[in-house]
């Protein structure tokens, strides 16, 4: 058993965390309190390859590992979680589905801008009836003339509405008990993007409601198989779940970090509060359950890129690690804005930052009690709702 990480997967983790610190870093507090998107820094990413990085050369990608651009996740998020998210969701949510299950016109048509970070795509899956029970859908298509006629809504949809999005992928119920994935370009009649929401944390991340009335697209617009759409998105779900993962870890980490130069810095009763023992105990935790996580995210992460292969334990492991490691970021951030006592509840410091990140971390891409409904099930337990 190998722990070390490979040439390659250290120098996109040197690369990323280099950019997030002289780049992301600086620019998050100002994204934060403007709820502004960075356009200039999601460039930057493209022009690093980071969108491809998973993605095979032939469709413009860098030919990389699962695990490499968990690890950039990682390190973006370490910075600001809403960049973090930005690169989570175009790759995990947007490209993913259309290189995994794409026809060969769709995937030279749309991956060369996506990969390249020139435009993006979204996913849309959660509706105002539809989260956790993704069966719920209530989005219709129905097919006429030739073309998909699409009324629904859907919300929460990540990179729906910048200046460089290109489209989303949704999932509408075709027919009885049948779900198809269609792809949905921006200005396509019918096709609304809402005003943004205003939200608890990510606020450097653009998310937006999408609403569809009589919006037609072509029937060659079918993303795979008709009827394949849950399916495709349960094998989304799968690789975004272990991202998430990774985001958790780099605000986790980011926690760590900050609690760590301020306790050593801080003092009370004539000394830096790092050298008493209940200051300590707490970074102590944090260190050991961000080490742990960092693991199972890793490990979920190879797993999942081996899993077409056969790995068998993927989905146990993809549930795990996301809802381990996002209810560490939020141990995390509490122990953090402890630790920085009056000053972390003021938004001067990162923690206060990190705090209202976090939360989040255990509702997207399936909330800690569903995951923990998918590993009782990963068991062997038949607890179907």
């Amino acid at each position: 058993m190998n722990f070390e990480l490979t040439d390659e997967q250290r120098a996109v983790r040197d690369l990323c965390r280099e950019f997030a610190g002289e780049v992301v870093a600086p620019a998050a507090p100002e994204l934060d309190e403007h709820h502004r998107f960075p356009l200039e820094i999601v460039r930057q990413m493209g022009e690093l390859g980071l969108f491809g990085i998973p993605f095979p050369e032939t469709y413009g990608g860098s030919g990389g590992d699962f695990l490499s651009y968990c690890i950039a996740v990682e390190e973006l998020s370490r910075a600001d979680a809403g960049v973090g998210i930005t690169l989570e969701a175009a790759v995990s949510l947007g490209i993913s589905p259309i290189h995994d299950f794409g026809s060969e016109a769709q995937r030279r048509d749309l991956l060369p801008d996506l990969l390249s970070g020139k435009r993006l795509w979204a996913f849309g899956l959660t509706e105002p009836g539809a989260g956790s029970d993704a069966s719920a859908t209530a989005t219709r298509a129905e097919l006429v003339n030739g073309a998909w006629r699409v009324n629904g809504a859907k919300q929460f949809i990540t990179n729906s509405g910048t200046a460089i999005s290109a489209g989303v992928t949704i999932t509408a119920v075709t027919g009885p008990r049948e779900i198809s994935a269609l792809l949905v370009p921006i200005g396509t009649p019918g096709y609304r993007v809402l005003p943004p929401y205003r939200k608890l944390g990510w606020h450097s991340s653009d998310t937006h409601p999408l609403a569809f009335d009589d919006c037609e697209v072509p029937e060659a617009n079918l993303l795979g198989a008709r009827g394949g759409g849950y399916r495709q998105l349960l094998r989304t779900l799968m690789g975004g779940r272990v991202a998430i993962a990774a985001l958790s870890v780099g605000v986790a980490q980011a926690c760590l970090d900050a609690s760590l130069a301020y306790a050593k810095t801080r003092s009370a009763f004539g000394k830096p509060i790092a050298q008493f023992q209940a200051i300590q105990f707490k970074l102590a935790d944090m260190a050991t359950e961000v080490e742990l996580a960092r693991l199972i995210t890793y490990k979920a992460a190879v797993s999942y890129a081996r899993a077409e292969s056969g790995a068998s334990d993927t989905a146990g492991l993809a549930s795990m690690a996301k809802l381990y490691a996002s209810e560490v970021s939020k141990r995390a951030a509490d122990q953090a804005v402890q630790i920085h006592g009056g000053n972390g509840f003021m938004e001067d410091y990162p923690v206060a930052r990190y705090y209202r990140d976090v939360k989040v971390n255990e509702i997207g891409e399936g909330t800690s009690e569903v995951q923990r409904i998918l590993i009782a099930r990963s068991l062997g337990i038949d607890a179907r709702l």
